[in-house]
């Protein structure tokens, strides 16, 4: 029991690190860029890539793409489990 509590503490805590750069989605370009999900709901881990500017962004979790902004880790109200940030964005 006790390994599991710490294996949850380290992967939560390098999540913190690899999660930056606001869930792995971005607008800008980049050179390769691909995650995996199934299913509906729940979330997916991303990859890193890189950046058309040269920019690196770097592996980390989404949640899964639907026509809701209500269950997004970045709206008002709810909590990214993997780095603990609350959402800051509005619903509207």
């Amino acid at each position: 029991m006790k390994s599991i509590i710490v294996l949850a503490v380290v992967l939560a805590l390098s999540s913190t690190v690899f999660a930056r750069g606001g869930g792995g989605h971005s607008s800008g370009g980049h050179s390769s860029h691909s995650s995996s999900y199934s299913g509906s709901g729940g979330s997916h881990s991303t990859s890193g890539y890189t950046k058309s500017n040269g920019t690196y962004v770097a592996p980390g979790h989404a949640t899964n793409p639907n026509s809701s902004k209500t269950d997004n880790w970045s709206t008002k109200g709810n909590v990214n489990p993997y780095t603990g940030k609350a959402g800051t964005k509005s619903q509207d």
